[in-house]
């Protein structure tokens, strides 16, 4: 078996035939000798001629077989339990390994179905009203759900990101997902893909609970199962075993753990703004004004160092609309999602500045939960500007040099936009940092830095602000045993992937 490298013009996709004589090439023998190609990664070069690079595997005759992705859910209609708090990633390629395990997951998820969800989610835009539960955080799917549904991920030694790729097409995600160097799902095909992950859990005999808050855990004694999770209005579960991943947004679950004296530790974080171009100005940019219909919208990643603290690009999404993703009534927070075309006319992405303890002095009395209040801070100081979910915005330029906007670019935002001097507004050290880098981002983008495009406040829920701590080698709770701490809101996690990820090895610590 031989891995090598070729390139194909943009436009030109590579037949059988021109996959078998590279094969022949690069591995010396007769193309008759190639029993199967098959392209592993393919990604974009526009840095010269505009090409596909492939990175593709060849088998020649007597070579072992490809590693094959083959699943095998089990019936656990009447197996021992597990319970899972949250039905977002994590939660669910949790349940979906406990099913080849023979263990009945018992998905908790304090939101709603995931068309269910749509309703409440149409509701902040159209209304400014936020449900608490059921939001673009909450519900079916978790946060993931409704965004672009990036799957890029630098967490290859988490565990195997490939047989993660391959659940996800054969629940309905779009087979190129397996080579594209960035792949993602889209908004569109998301919901779809999720609803088939639950309809195989539940025809196997696990259990979906929606509109189940967990708002206590309980420790048992005794010889019977060891713990007990209590739902809003008074339904509970019991089980040995608590897999919890309760996403990044799920603030109440450390205050339960903060009320029962049980470990948490601050966890640093990241927090700025959406920026969004004409998703034309960022094709011409990348394309180097090459750019012609058909072409895939372009994407860009950025990052500086200013006074010790990174600041970069987060979720960025071509072609796509930003979202109003507040889980409270008096806060703002600012998502990007697109379709799985990425063919609207505006590109965004966030751009955030790490925060650490020692930025926020000011919260020190807040102990382990000092980040997390600084983050709601800024939320709610954004939303008193506005006094509605309407997000403060300023064009770039004007930004930097500390100008009011005298008038705004249209902006994808679908709750509106509100004119606003975001320099006093956002903490001091964020938008000095932002200040700063954008004009270095020119140097690397020429065009970037530019009054076509709209800074928008704020983005802020880039990662829980609170990590669980588990054992590294049970993965269970530091002092609790039996509760495995999961996925992004536990501090384990960056995304999609390596939420499902993560949701995999805890289940196997389980069922090992």
């Amino acid at each position: 078996m031989k891995i090598f490298d070729a390139a194909w013009p943009l436009n030109h996709t590579p037949s059988a035939e021109e996959l078998s004589a590279a094969a022949a090439k690069a591995c010396g023998v007769k193309p008759g000798k190639i029993v199967r190609c098959d392209i592993v990664r393919r990604s974009l070069d526009a840095r010269g001629q505009l090409l596909y690079r492939y990175q593709i595997r060849a088998m020649v005759e007597g070579d072992a077989p490809a590693k094959a992705y083959e699943f095998h859910y089990k019936n656990v209609t009447s197996a021992k339990p597990v319970i899972i708090i949250g039905g977002g990633p994590a939660g669910m390629f949790a349940a979906l390994r406990l099913l080849e395990r023979g263990l009945k997951p018992v998905i908790l998820e304090r939101g709603k179905d995931v068309h269910s969800r749509k309703k409440d989610i149409a509701a902040i835009s159209v209304r400014g009203q936020v449900c608490a539960d059921s939001n673009y955080c909450y519900g079916e799917g978790g946060a993931g759900t409704f965004s672009d549904g990036k799957l890029f991920t630098r967490s290859s030694k988490r565990g195997d990101i490939y047989e993660v790729l391959h659940q996800m097409v054969n629940f309905g995600a779009q087979p190129q997902i397996l080579i594209d160097a960035r792949p993602h799902i889209g908004s569109d095909v998301l919901p779809k893909m999720v609803e088939s992950i639950r309809e195989c859990i539940t025809s196997h005999g696990g259990e979906y609970h929606f509109n189940s808050k967990v708002i206590d855990l309980k420790p048992l004694g005794g010889d019977g199962p060891r713990w007990e999770a209590v739902c809003e209005g008074g339904l509970t579960f019991k089980a040995d075993n608590v897999i919890l991943a309760s996403g990044h947004s799920a603030s109440d679950i450390y205050s339960l753990f903060d009320a029962k004296g049980w470990q948490l530790e601050p966890k640093d974080f990241a927090l700025g703004v959406r920026v969004e171009h004409p998703q034309s100005l960022i094709n011409n940019i990348q394309y180097h004004g090459r750019w012609q219909p058909g072409m895939p919208p372009a994407e860009y990643y950025l990052a500086e160092q200013i006074d010790g603290r990174g600041v970069f690009s987060f979720c960025m999404c071509p072609g796509g609309i930003l979202v109003p993703s507040s889980t409270e009534s008096d806060g703002i927070v600012l998502n990007g999602m697109s379709n799985s075309l990425r063919n609207g006319p505006r590109a965004n992405a966030g751009i955030v500045v790490q925060v650490s303890l020692a930025d926020v002095p000011d919260y020190d009395r807040f102990g382990t939960f000092a980040l997390l209040e600084f983050q709601r801070q800024v939320e709610k100081t954004m939303f008193s500007y506005s006094n509605s979910l309407k997000a403060p915005a300023q064009r770039m330029v004007d930004f930097c040099r500390g100008k009011q906007s005298a008038g705004l670019p249209a902006s994808s935002y679908t709750a509106g936009i509100t004119a606003a001097p975001l320099t006093e507004l956002l903490p001091q050290f964020v938008s000095e940092r932002l200040r700063r880098a954008f004009p270095l981002f020119d140097r690397k983008m020429k065009g970037f830095y530019t009054n076509e495009a709209l800074v928008l406040a704020c983005e802020s829920r880039t990662s829980s602000p609170i990590r669980i701590p588990r054992d590294a080698t049970t993965l269970q709770h530091a002092s609790l045993p039996g509760l495995y701490p999961c996925g992004e809101g536990a501090g384990y996690a960056g995304g999609i992937v390596s939420s499902a990820l993560d949701g995999i090895a805890v289940a196997n610590a389980i069922s090992d």
